[in-house]
């Protein structure tokens, strides 16, 4: 390798650096629940690309918050028992059941509408509350049909929540397992979730998260004979 190809390689790997550093310290911000580190993030971070948008907000969890154009430091927001977060400039807006790339995202346009041209709003997850994130309902072709709640730090999945539930029935179907969602525009949406696949071929990507009101249903399996 000559010394021109050696440092165009360096500038690339430095580069790449630059681009995945946010994202592992977000990983990690999120598994440790490193307060100093979000704080760190949302004051360095210019990007909303970069924002976490696996884990859903819920009560009692603080936030750090900054708009990039302000040129301020980062403020801090509470989630309240309601789910709303308040925001200076255009107050209360809905962060329950988002994630902070989807809390900077609505918050965007809020602001862009008379306040900002451009808004690049940074959001980070400073300590998560240890409240429960609310209940899901299991019902169906399980060995124990009811209400599961949701940890507070805890990702509970389809499959998670029904090996909670004592793990399929005799007859269940697990291929066609239902989780049935209210929408925050009041429509319900049904995803048909192949749980066999999750469980016995690792196809963790397929297994969604669930959300506070979850409804999982496990129907029987039809037997020809």
């Amino acid at each position: 390798m000559t010394p021109r190809h050696f440092h165009i390689a360096r500038i690339k790997i430095a580069a790449l650096i630059a681009l995945l550093v946010p994202t592992i310290v977000a990983a990690q911000q999120r598994e440790k629940g490193d307060s100093a580190s979000a704080a760190g993030i949302v004051a360095g971070t210019t990007s909303m690309d970069v924002l976490d948008n696996v884990r859903k907000l819920g009560a009692g969890d603080r936030l750090s918050y900054r708009v990039v154009q302000e040129k301020r430091a980062p403020l801090s927001l509470t989630v309240t028992d309601s789910g709303e977060v308040e925001v200076p400039l255009i107050g209360r807006v809905r962060a329950g059941g988002r994630t902070c790339r989807e809390l900077a995202e609505a918050i965007k346009p809020l602001l862009q509408r008379e306040y900002f041209i451009h808004a690049t709003v940074i959001i980070g997850l400073d300590s998560a509350s240890a409240k429960s994130r609310g209940t899901v309902y299991v019902s169906g072709q399980v060995r124990s049909q009811g209400s599961i709640e949701i940890p507070a730090e805890d990702r509970l999945t389809v499959s998670k929540a029904i090996l909670k539930a004592g793990g399929f029935a005799e007859f269940s179907d697990s291929k066609k397992v239902k989780l049935v969602r209210n929408k925050p525009d009041g429509k319900v949406e049904t995803t048909i979730v192949d749980v066999d696949a999750i469980l016995t071929k690792g196809q963790i990507d397929k297994d969604p998260v669930l959300q506070a009101d979850d409804r999982i249903i496990v129907p029987r399996k039809f037997i020809n004979i």
